[in-house]
């Protein structure tokens, strides 16, 4: 059996509230799962259950108290974890997709640079401007919007950009936080078309989907969170 592009073991993670006289909150609890190539893991669960924290931390936006995050990098595997940050930003650069729920970007850069921006972090240049219009096009991103800085856009909008960025690069990895949550169903139909084909490439995908026609439609299995920890 081929190895996971993402291992998770014994993961845990607390914040600790200092603006509350330093209550400490445990959020995941020895969090043990696996995700391999081709497949589509959905985290399921109610809210506060962790689920937003482990995609986060699996992508090292967040810093775990203990545990591993194993993650195929290329022919290596690096714990992201416990990684340097140029380590991380290496990955994240070659490896890593992931859609937010929110999209961060520098102020009067325009939505096709920065959709390209991903395949010029790369050295890939030639071309990176006519693919990014291919992908706003296909999300129904308007051309006459394609030169304005995204964040001028509306918020589903803003969610098509991010959505493009993400899925502009064959990634053999990708995190996807609540993707179709601003969509309507033809954007939502999309997306669901760019999962179901990530994953006939071979990419390693975990989701939070709250729509359970996403869910039902892209989902290779489920992983149930509650109080911090895989349910049984």
């Amino acid at each position: 059996m081929t190895q996971p592009m993402i291992s998770a073991t014994s993961v845990s993670k607390t914040f600790i509230l200092h603006n509350q006289g330093g209550v400490k909150l445990p959020v995941l609890k020895d969090v043990d799962f696996s995700v391999r190539a081709g497949e589509c893991v959905v985290l399921r669960g109610p809210s506060g259950a962790g689920k937003s924290t482990l995609l986060r931390a699996l992508y090292a936006n967040y810093r775990v108290d203990s545990g591993h995050i194993q993650i195929r990098h290329g022919e290596e595997t690096v714990d992201i974890a416990h990684a340097a940050p140029h380590r991380i930003l290496d990955v994240r650069r070659d490896t890593i997709g992931y859609v937010s729920q929110f999209l961060r970007v520098i102020p009067r850069v325009s939505a096709r640079d920065v959709v390209a921006e991903p395949l010029r972090a790369r050295g890939r240049d030639d071309g990176a401007a006519a693919r990014a219009e291919d992908m706003l096009a296909r999300l129904r991103i308007p051309n006459r919007l394609w030169n304005l800085p995204p964040n001028t856009f509306s918020g589903g909008e803003q969610q098509r950009v991010n959505i493009a960025r993400s899925f502009i690069l064959d990634f053999p990895v990708l995190l996807l936080d609540e993707p179709t949550a601003s969509l309507d169903e033809a954007n939502r139909d999309t997306v669901i078309d760019l999962i179901k084909e990530a994953k006939a490439r071979r990419v390693a995908v975990v989701g939070i989907f709250h729509d359970a026609a996403v869910r039902e439609a892209v989902a290779s299995r489920e992983v149930h969170l509650e109080g911090g920890r895989i349910a049984a």
